[in-house]
């Protein structure tokens, strides 16, 4: 007796689901709003670390608060990890992403 094969329906795997990073596209690194941290320590956070003048700061921390997030920082991937650290250490939820716009 022989089995005819038969098509089998397979799963996507992670792989084939899986976006290669462009080298050419920029990292960027994205804060999170969150029910714990002060509006005023968020934007503290962006002058000190960042350097940003007290007006972008406060302008990304309204971003953080109505929109639940803000893109802070852009660059090579490895700049971007080391922010989303830095953010981590301060307390902030903040996450990287490639620039796919």
């Amino acid at each position: 007796m022989s089995v005819a094969p038969t098509e089998i329906e397979r799963p996507e795997s992670a792989e084939e689901t899986f976006v290669v990073p462009d080298p050419d596209v920029p990292w960027l690194t994205i804060v999170h709003n969150d029910p714990v941290n002060l509006m005023s320590y968020v934007a503290y956070v962006f002058q000190t670390y960042f350097g940003y003048s007290k007006d972008k700061a406060h302008k990304l921390m309204l971003d953080v608060h109505h929109k639940g997030r803000a893109v802070v920082s852009s660059g090579s991937r490895e700049e971007m990890e080391r922010d989303v650290q830095a953010m981590h250490g301060y307390g902030l939820w903040a996450t990287l992403t490639q620039d796919r716009d």
